[in-house]
């Protein structure tokens, strides 16, 4: 069983080194494809592998699946530039390739290093996600923003974990808000969907209710509290900006840049 590791990334120089570094040994090829990063990003992966390649970019599940096109072996290792396999998850890993399975793909629990701590609980534990599988086998879907991987066949799961490094702080965790909440606003109008009240103070109350106490958010501490709220955060903003659409009547591109 050949593993080729595959990667999209932008500007992420001080994630990419783990990253790869985390992969030595367990791989037999890493490729990189890089949307036409403005820092060290390139520069760093080339110490790792020659096969880094830049394109300008489209949308998350075009260009992991471009990336994919990529890979020479026939199963695949999907890892963003903020994770790592965790030393568990190595072994695991380096077991199942010295023979050949007969699923489709393996999915993996993901724990996200955030505020200082490893998160337990808030939902986002354990956050199983499908990162090793047959080339020809899954393919990435979705226009906007969280993609998924389609496999055709079997999954099975592995025990290690993915270890995620997703935000550096507060203000980095409501950066991307911004960010996510703009393309997920764009998906719902592009869907024709409206705006209501119990989008803007129901739901997102009930997605706090949810992370911190149903999914025992609180026993995650000062972490779980700031997860719950901008969970609720989240959702209020998405719809706000799609009432915004609305009233302005945009015309919403299926692929934005």
């Amino acid at each position: 069983m050949k593993i080729s590791a595959v990667l999209i990334t932008y500007n992420e120089e001080a994630n990419i080194e783990a990253a790869l570094r985390s992969l030595d040994g367990v791989v037999s090829e890493i490729v990189v494809v890089d949307s036409c990063s403005m820092d060290a990003t390139c520069k760093i992966a080339r110490g790792y592998t020659s096969r880094v390649y830049q394109r300008k970019w489209t949308n998350y599940s075009d260009q992991k699946n471009f990336a994919n096109g990529l890979a020479e072996h026939p199963w695949i290792l999907s890892l963003d530039a903020d994770e790592r396999l965790s030393p568990e998850l190595r072994e695991e890993i380096i077991a199942l390739a010295s023979g050949e399975p007969t699923c489709a793909g393996f999915s993996m629990p993901r724990r996200v290093f955030y505020l200082g701590r490893w998160i337990k609980h808030s939902g986002w534990y354990p956050d199983w996600k499908v990162r090793l599988f047959r080339k020809g086998r899954a393919r990435w879907v979705g226009d906007y923003v969280h993609e998924d991987l389609a496999v055709d066949g079997d999954v099975r799961r592995l025990e290690g974990d993915i270890l995620h490094f997703t935000y550096r702080n507060i203000a980095d965790h409501l950066s991307r808000i911004n960010t996510f909440s703009d393309l997920g606003a764009q998906k719902l109008y592009a869907q024709r969907k409206k705006c209501g009240i119990r989008h803007l103070l129901f739901i997102p109350v009930g997605r706090f209710i949810k992370s911190y106490i149903l999914r025992a958010g609180f026993l995650d501490g000062f972490a779980g509290l700031v997860i719950a709220c901008l969970n609720g955060y989240g959702i209020f903003v998405r719809y706000a900006k799609l009432r915004e659409i609305w009233k302005k009547g945009e015309r919403i591109e299926p692929f934005p840049d």
